[in-house]
């Protein structure tokens, strides 16, 4: 009896080394054709997937990794047919629904893509990512209130989640206004500093200060009436007309936003608690607002310039990259004011 107990523990020993053994050898294929998907060589990261789900047939994320390779490569057809199944789990993650509704949305399945879409929010309600790209969906549409609408819901319910910011500033650039898209831009390039939207919207946001100093528009807003933060905004800016005379540069914007700043916490401190013009306050005394503000505006002004203000300012460049890539952004909830 004690031989036959000793026998089955060894069995059972046996097998659950060996499913452990599977479990490693599929995770070590899977960052193998994730490797082969850095360098846009799909082909070979299909291959390599394909041999985890010999080893593994019904694993969830190998079959989203399939998906997600073939919706890279372009072949919108295949990765439909492969992430469609995955939605009807439910295991399905907030990832199965992104690819799903996306691979639709290139596939000019709007309909499918929208139901898609409000399946995964009605599981995964606090996902910005699923409002962005939501939005997306309906913007390619040519539904720009209904897209707004979803951006906005998303910077509320996720906060820290980039995407939202991102389509929000270019919505409201688009339409001409002149503080949101300011706002909304600099949250985003803070959340996400070094990609190439965040050079996009640093070229947005250099323009949008142009355009609130721009003689003879006295317009306040463009798409919706302004909340009271916003005209506060607009009035703490408005009081550094003056400062402009010799144009809008990285220099002359240090001095108006340095004295927007000192105004607007004068004022404003306890009314609209605001992380974002908190941040921007701690820079200024720490020495670190005039490369901040060269990070942000030099490029898109003159990026040989801001070349030189580098070569000219090295300690001050350098304490202020090392403080911004190590010093996480993040926006709390309930500081969403427009």
């Amino acid at each position: 009896m004690r031989f036959l107990r000793l026998t089955i523990l060894l069995a059972f020993f046996q097998s659950a080394v060996a499913q452990q053994t599977v479990t490693e050898t599929v995770q070590e294929l899977r960052e193998t054709a994730r490797s082969f998907q850095k360098q846009q060589d799909y082909s070979n990261a299909i291959m390599v997937l394909a041999k985890a789900l010999e080893l593994q047939p019904g694993n969830v994320d190998v079959l989203k990794d399939v998906a997600y390779v073939y919706y890279l490569s372009g072949d919108f057809a295949k990765a439909a047919q492969r992430v469609l199944p995955l939605t009807e789990l439910e295991s399905a993650d907030e990832q199965i629904f992104q690819i799903a509704g996306t691979v639709f949305k290139e596939l000019e399945e709007y309909k499918i893509s929208d139901r898609l879409y409000k399946k995964g929010l009605k599981k995964f309600e606090n996902s910005g990512a699923l409002y962005s790209e939501y939005g997306e969906l309906f913007w390619v549409q040519q539904k720009p209130t209904e897209a707004i609408a979803q951006w906005e819901t998303g910077m509320k319910i996720d906060p820290s989640y980039s995407g939202n910011y991102y389509h929000a500033a270019k919505f409201y650039f688009a339409a001409g206004d002149k503080s949101r898209s300011i706002v909304y831009g600099e949250i985003f390039v803070n959340l996400e500093s070094y990609s190439v939207k965040s050079a996009e919207i640093k070229i947005l946001l250099l323009e949008s200060y142009k355009r609130i100093y721009m003689p003879g528009d006295n317009k306040k807003y463009y798409v919706k009436a302004p909340t009271s933060f916003e005209l506060d905004f607009l009035q703490a800016m408005g009081k550094q007309n003056e400062l402009t005379l010799h144009g809008i540069t990285p220099e002359t914007l240090l001095t108006i936003r340095s004295r927007f700043l000192l105004d607007w916490f004068s004022a404003n401190e306890n009314k609209y608690p605001f992380h974002l013009f908190e941040h921007l306050r701690y820079l200024l005394r720490e020495g670190m607002f005039e490369a901040y503000n060269q990070w942000l505006f030099g490029p898109a002004s003159d990026a040989s310039a801001y070349q030189n203000w580098i070569r000219t300012h090295e300690d001050e460049y350098l304490a202020f990259s090392y403080y911004q890539r190590n010093k996480l952004f993040k926006m709390p909830g309930g500081q969403n004011y427009f």
